[in-house]
């Protein structure tokens, strides 16, 4: 843990809002005690639904990196993570994750997930946005030729 890790994410927060660039989250990504990545929310600015700060920093992180994972990086990022990032972080597999302010400070600013968490135990025809299966059998085709792919890589 380092304190400057997350003063950072935090400015980078800061300085968002005040650019009018996005909402006020900062994301930056440490790797053998270097920032190798920096993020900060960009959904307006971007018009990308999925520009958190910390997608953004996992993006960058990897392109430096030159991998698709960030295993043995840090991700310090200025608010605990949204639903989408969480599920990003989780596929990136940093080593830990250090977060500022709270699911609820955010909630109270105006950026409440809690409806994503709700949905995700109802049943997919009674979701907020429905959601229908369709094509079962037809789309398993793409995993049984993953499976029998000899040379892909694995995540």
């Amino acid at each position: 843990m380092n304190n400057a890790f997350m003063s950072r994410a935090i400015e980078l927060a800061i300085e968002n809002v005040r650019s009018g660039q996005g909402g006020p989250f900062g994301a930056v990504i440490v790797k053998d005690g270097k920032v190798i990545a920096e993020g900060a929310n960009s959904v307006t600015s971007t018009n990308d639904p999925t520009a958190h700060a910390e997608i953004v920093a996992i993006r960058k992180a990897c392109a430096a990196l030159g991998q698709f994972e960030l295993r043995g990086c840090e991700l310090y990022s200025s608010c605990e993570p949204c639903p989408m990032c969480l599920g990003a972080i989780y596929w990136a597999r940093p080593m830990r994750v250090y977060f500022g302010s709270s699911a609820a400070d955010a909630a109270k600013a105006g950026f409440d997930d809690s409806l994503i968490y709700n949905e995700i135990p109802q049943p997919h025809s009674e979701r907020k946005i429905p959601m229908m299966q369709i094509m079962y059998e037809e789309a398993r085709e793409a995993f049984r030729a993953w499976e029998r792919q000899p040379n892909k890589q694995p995540y």
